[in-house]
């Protein structure tokens, strides 16, 4: 029972059952806040408020229209601007690519050329020893011929030296100066 008492006191003591009397009395709170809120309404109304708060929500609406609107062109400047670069980029990698292949091309070409080089310059040099091997042979022949000769006009000049006497020494004179003297008239 107690508790059924706290909950009437309680809800005895509640603002809402602070209202007693008539309605339009100035005792009554409900009345005095209602009057309130229509004067403040009133002022409000008055100096233009609602007027002033729509125009300044259109104002910012405008300039949130206006950022949107300037975001979108950014982000389609920023598109053009990423697909220029895209295609700048392809097109870079592509010469390069072309450049590359056009290295490589012309590297085979110069691996090529000094291969077909050298064997031009080991050709040229094996004929070159040659030359030389068969330059040196003929030397040798011809040294070999020389001394043979020499050899032999000494051996010969001994015989004829052994066998000449002076009447054979100056008929081979007179012989030898007049076949000087019939080749050279």
């Amino acid at each position: 029972m107690t508790r059924l008492t706290t909950i009437v006191l309680a809800l005895a003591a509640s603002p809402a059952f602070a209202a007693t009397g008539p309605f339009f009395s100035l005792r009554n709170t409900d009345f005095v806040v209602s009057i309130a809120f229509l004067v403040f309404i009133g002022i409000l109304l008055y100096f233009k408020v609602p007027s002033r708060i729509t125009g300044m929500l259109d104002a910012r609406a405008v300039q949130i229209k206006a950022d949107l609107e300037e975001a979108r062109a950014l982000r389609d400047e920023a598109k053009a601007l990423l697909a220029s670069y895209e295609r700048k980029q392809k097109e870079v990698k592509e010469q390069s690519d072309r450049i590359v292949a056009g290295a490589r091309a012309e590297a085979e070409s110069a691996a090529l050329q000094a291969k077909a080089d050298m064997q031009n310059a080991i050709a040229r040099r094996l004929a070159a020893a040659e030359e030389q091997i068969q330059a040196a042979e003929n030397s040798a022949v011809r040294a070999v011929r020389e001394e043979a000769i020499s050899v032999a006009v000494a051996a010969a000049g001994a015989v004829l030296a052994k066998q000449m006497t002076a009447e054979n020494a100056q008929a081979s004179i007179d012989a030898a100066i007049k076949q000087v003297d019939a080749k050279l008239h």
